[in-house]
Formats: C-alpha cells, sequence, structure tokens
C-alpha cells in the first residue's frame, strides 16, 4: 500500500502505527454516509428500505473484504468502525419515528435484529443476502410475538457472569 501511495513503509506506521488502525479509518471513512437513512413516513418502510441497502451493499465484495478484513484485524476497533455509522443510521430512523408519536423499539433491540443477521450472514456465512430475507428481519422485530422486551433480572445476569 505504501509503495502505491508512493511512500515508505515508514510513513504509513508513523501515521496509523497498526493495519488494524489503518483499516478501521478506511472502514469508518468508507461506511460514512454510504446508506440514506430513507423516510418512507412509516417506520416498517424506512427499516425495509434500510435493511435491504444494507443487504446488498453488504453483497459486495470489496465491501465484504473491508469488514472482515476489518474486524479480523481490528477486533472491537475494528467491529466499532463498521458498526458505528450503521448505528446511527438506524438511531436517526427510531428517532423519525418517535418524533411522529409512535412507540418504536429500542436501538439495542433493532440492533440485534437487523444489525447483527445481515453481518453475521455476511461474515461467517455462503448464505444470501435477499431483500426478502431482510423484510423477514423487519417483519420480526415489529411483530408482537416476543411481547416487550425487558431487562434481564438478577439471576439470568449471574447466570451469565459465572
Amino acid at each position: 500500500m505504501a509503495s502505491r501511495a508512493g511512500v515508505h513503509a515508514t510513513t504509513v506506521y508513523r501515521r496509523w502505527g497498526s493495519i488494524a488502525e489503518l483499516l478501521a479509518d478506511v472502514a469508518t471513512s468508507r461506511f460514512s454516509g454510504d446508506i440514506v437513512v430513507p423516510d418512507t413516513g412509516t417506520l416498517r418502510g424506512d427499516l425495509e428500505r434500510y435493511a435491504s441497502d444494507l443487504a446488498k451493499d453488504l453483497c459486495d465484495p470489496d465491501t465484504l473484504a473491508l469488514v472482515r478484513a476489518t474486524i479480523g484485524t481490528g477486533g472491537e476497533q475494528g467491529a466499532a468502525a463498521c458498526r458505528g455509522e450503521r448505528q446511527q443510521q438506524l438511531e436517526a430512523i427510531l428517532e423519525r419515528e418517535q418524533a411522529r408519536g409512535r412507540e418504536r423499539p429500542t436501538l439495542e433491540r433493532t440492533t440485534d435484529a437487523i444489525l447483527a443477521p445481515l453481518y453475521y450472514r455476511a461474515v461467517f456465512t455462503n448464505e444470501p443476502l435477499t431483500s426478502g430475507w431482510a423484510y423477514d428481519l423487519v417483519s420480526h422485530l415489529l411483530s408482537d410475538e416476543d411481547g416487550p422486551v425487558t431487562a434481564p433480572d438478577s439471576a439470568s445476569d449471574s447466570l451469565l457472569a459465572d
């Protein structure tokens, strides 16, 4: 990479310190503003468009290679670079729904229901990321089958700590 930029490798390491830091900066730059936050007038429509657009983006071989490399070399810093802008986009969608005077799921629940499965499927499997599957994720999130999400009780917390 240094040779492509016409600089010595020490220049690159002086600026970033490690490949992980370099990839985190590239990912942060790449994922900033690449998906427009939709405004269809409904939470379902906004989330379906968002999830479908993200699925399409994650199908791009260059995007997928960047995500895998950034997470693989950067650990939590790399993961944060890949998900930070995405969570901000989801938060904007959810805040708009709240401004409409409607109930909305929490950011954590939405992240777990939409971002997590999309990234998992893209990074760790060869299963396709289709718009239909992305819409199913949204349907599952917005269904009332699971009831309200509540914080775990102390008994559950102690089981996780063991």
